[in-house]
């Protein structure tokens, strides 16, 4: 009797850890502050003649990881975004905090992306086979590797 009352006890327990929402805002990673981000549609004007630079932006954001929040998408304007991924792997955003506002602090840079990668976080994303098909070629574009993110 004692070990079915531990053994329910336990299993209450595992249920109610297992069931506690997720913090949906917050800092993630490297504790940052708010103080001198500046708007992520300026961030490219930035890095004119730069290969990369250490820097801190704000944007919304468009995009996260559906499997872990392993990364995510702000918008440079409407039409266009840029991924930020986390250092080391090292810490992950909320999956639900797509539309919310990040501020970011890390290394932007301007690299190539595989069609491998591209097509990885197409899957990660959610799209169809079809669209992932789709991907044939490697994008130059600005990426973000972030040391520590706020979501509000």
């Amino acid at each position: 009797m004692k070990k079915a009352i531990i053994s329910l006890f336990l299993l209450i327990s595992l249920i109610a850890c297992n069931s506690a929402p997720k913090q949906a805002t917050g800092n993630f990673g490297a504790k940052i502050t708010e103080q001198g981000a500046s708007n992520m549609k300026t961030l490219a004007a930035n890095m004119q003649g730069k290969d990369q630079m250490k820097t801190k932006v704000q944007g919304e954001i468009a995009s996260v990881c559906k499997k872990k929040g392993c990364w995510m998408t702000l918008k440079k304007d409407d039409e266009e975004s840029m991924r930020v991924t986390f250092k080391d792997y090292g810490f992950f955003v909320p999956l639900d905090c797509e539309g919310k506002t990040a501020i970011i602090e890390g290394v932007a840079k301007f690299d190539t992306t595989s069609v491998e990668t591209l097509r990885h976080f197409a899957e990660d994303e959610g799209l169809s086979a079809q669209e992932i098909a789709k991907i044939t070629k490697p994008e130059v574009e600005l990426v973000f590797v972030a040391d520590g993110a706020i979501v509000k």
